[in-house]
């Protein structure tokens, strides 16, 4: 399994060779982009736009030249995420969880399906030479495959993808609920990056997956003191900190699983 290290600090591709989570709207502005030192996947920044606008706001056309410009500055990444609809209540729903406020698509779970599969697909048309990955969205396993369905209708062998990321399971992950999400898909065969996921829910179904990211880091070192020598406030921000605490996660896991992580 890759574990990726999620980061909104885009210049961490020119300081480590460890693998990284980055989002596309963070390249987006920058006046120089580095080239990347190891290897890194692309977020499109889906729960952002839907959180605060309700719907995606740069077009599929948009979107293809940002990650082009990517894939030429900083250097060809494992693969991109599409501009995919999420079907946590709280995208679809709106209102406020967990502290933070969403206005809320209101939309169906099903809609939210469907332009997921058309998004996919319009990328893979516009831009055949990228390696954008297909996402499966849903509420619940039969959702779930429901989705995996609308793909196979579509043409897509999801069997023979490179990787299928596997949305909104980021607040189920460590839940029986999650578990039973993660273990129907990855029953197909499909290869799965696990968005957004913590210690627990490795520790459940890191197995299961190809790979997985988490900021968790960031949370967690917003509440400590920072690293001995550091200056700053806390090491929400600290690259340090972050590898540090990569590799306690990759070493807290069971050790039978430990053989399957690429720690590079």
């Amino acid at each position: 399994m890759r574990f990726y290290l999620t980061t909104h600090k885009r210049h961490w591709v020119k300081l480590t060779d460890k693998p990284l989570f980055l989002k596309s709207e963070h390249f987006v502005a920058a006046a120089k982009l580095y080239p990347a030192l190891g290897p890194y996947a692309v977020d499109s920044g889906g729960f952002s736009e839907l959180k605060d606008k309700g719907t995606w706001t740069r077009s599929p056309r948009q979107y293809v030249g940002d990650l082009r410009r990517i894939w030429e500055c900083v250097g060809p990444y494992d693969w991109a995420a599409p501009q995919d609809w999420m079907c946590e209540e709280a995208i679809i729903q709106g209102g406020w969880f967990g502290g933070l406020y969403f206005v809320g698509t209101r939309l169906s779970v099903e809609e939210h399906q469907r332009r997921t599969v058309a998004n996919f697909l319009e990328l893979r048309s516009l831009a055949p030479d990228l390696r954008i990955a297909p996402v499966i969205q849903g509420d619940s396993v039969p959702a779930y495959e429901r989705c995996v369905e609308l793909y196979e209708r579509a043409g897509v062998d999801l069997r023979a993808e490179p990787v299928v990321g596997l949305g909104s399971v980021c607040r189920l992950q460590s839940t029986r609920q999650g578990a039973a999400i993660v273990t129907a898909m990855a029953a197909h065969g499909f290869k799965l990056h696990g968005f957004g996921f913590k210690t627990l829910g490795l520790e459940k179904v890191g197995h299961l997956l190809a790979s997985a990211d988490s900021a968790a880091w960031s949370y967690h070192a917003r509440k400590r003191p920072p690293l001995p020598g550091h200056t700053h406030k806390n090491c929400a921000n600290c690259i340090d900190y972050a590898l540090c605490w990569r590799e306690r996660v990759l070493g807290s896991l069971p050790p039978w699983r430990q053989p399957f992580l690429d720690a590079a």
